[in-house]
């Protein structure tokens, strides 16, 4: 039984996105897609215990779900007409890949439709295609799971209303689907590399990989993009401290306590040679190319005590008038704490309180700079806020140990 479930499991991983676009382009609808293939992998867990794995797993649930799908209509409508157009949308061809080639990166593009703001946009992807979860996307938001839900089903509802065909993007249609498709990547990748939800793994390897698997192929398709060659970057200067951010406990290991010595080497160079490449172009750099520039300031240095933190705060002086984002301010605070000591950078921490009450990093922050300025007391409630806020159980065992070693 449990060979079963995790064949399942690994179809849901890889066909979804697939299932998802197929009946999307066949009726046109998302909530019928993602419905009818919920459908179909609900009735793969009942019924592949007893049948056995199809051959091919992928096919099966893209049957089922269009069976699910028509049987829905029918159900709905009763109408002869609607029998007729189910019929009809059973036997129509796919629609042709145009430029794009993968699957899931053509879908993403797909569903990052202008005509929806970009939040939406960005949402409404991550949930048809990345596979996260609204409570997954609610917290890469800052957002309630509420507020979400209702986004998504906003950007479901303005997609019927206006009638915004599901098609295929041409060459042309790339440039302005691009800084949603990046959105998109770069939260998958978050997820992937320190897993919000409290029952997930703390780090999922298949979404980091996914992820930047995906936007090096962006790269190939929009080789001139400053911030496509940015986000990957990012995302290889991230990914290649992976090995050293979990202990053999599971517990989140920060920074200044990994081993250096550990990190990919490889992709390090890649990604400085990316960020190179970009400062070479003598074009200003966008958010994502300034977000790599800090990274590869942080793996240049072999220890803690000799990264440049003044370099750091310039990139992110830089970075907040083109972000001025509570959380840019947030970690822009942590370089701050370097330079110019821990009661400066609280200062500014402080400021954030109203805008970034409930989210974890901003109260572990906290903690951290009470506990540096001797304030115990004041930094072990702060912890306390930050381990009942965090999801990752990794994150959560780090929290609660710099909590538990105060005096």
């Amino acid at each position: 039984m449990s060979d079963v479930r995790e064949a399942v499991t690994r179809a849901h991983r890889e066909e979804w996105a697939r299932v998802v676009a197929a009946l999307t382009r066949r009726f046109g609808d998302l909530d019928i897609a993602e419905e009818a293939a919920a459908e179909a992998f609900a009735t793969a867990v009942e019924r592949w215990p007893a049948d056995g794995v199809p051959p091919s797993p992928g096919a099966w649930l893209t049957t089922t779900a269009t069976r699910k799908a028509i049987d829905r209509i029918r159900r709905e409508t009763k109408r002869d007409d609607k029998h007729r157009e189910a019929r009809m949308v059973w036997d129509e061809p796919a629609s042709p890949a145009g430029v794009i080639d993968d699957d899931r990166l053509r879908l993403i593009f797909t569903c990052c439709h202008p005509a929806l703001a970009v939040e939406s946009r960005v949402a409404l992807t991550l949930r048809m295609v990345g596979g996260l979860t609204v409570p997954e996307i609610a917290r890469a938001f800052l957002a309630t799971e509420d507020a979400m839900g209702r986004r998504i089903t906003r950007a479901k509802a303005k997609i019927k209303a206006a009638r915004i065909p599901y098609r295929v993007p041409s060459a042309e249609d790339l440039p302005a689907r691009v800084s949603g498709v990046l959105a998109v990547l770069f939260l998958v990748f978050n997820e992937g590399y320190l897993a919000t939800g409290p029952g997930a793994d703390p780090v999922r390897g298949d979404l980091t990989a996914e992820a930047i698997r995906l936007t090096r192929l962006v790269r190939a398709l929009l080789p001139g993009d400053g911030e496509v060659a940015g986000l990957l970057a990012l995302m290889l200067l991230i990914e290649a401290r992976r090995p050293a951010r979990v202990s053999a406990s599971g517990e989140l290991v920060a920074l200044d306590e990994q081993d250096r010595g550990a990190w990919d080497s490889a992709l390090i160079a890649e990604g400085h040679r990316l960020v190179r490449e970009r400062l070479a172009a003598g074009v200003a750099p966008g958010r994502y190319q300034i977000l790599a520039a800090i990274n590869a300031v942080h793996t240049s240095a072999r220890h803690m005590r000799d990264t440049d933190w003044s370099q750091i705060l310039a990139l992110y002086d830089q970075l907040v008038r083109l972000d001025p984002s509570p959380v840019i301010a947030l970690n822009r605070a942590i370089a701050v704490a370097e330079l110019d000591g821990p009661e400066v950078a609280l200062a500014a921490v402080d400021e954030l309180a109203a805008k970034l009450s409930g989210y974890h990093a901003f109260h572990a922050t906290r903690a951290d700079l009470l506990r540096r300025l001797g304030r115990g007391e004041e930094s072990r409630a702060a912890y306390d806020r930050a381990i009942e806020l965090a999801g990752n159980t990794a994150e959560t065992a780090y929290l609660t140990r710099r909590r538990d070693q105060l005096r």
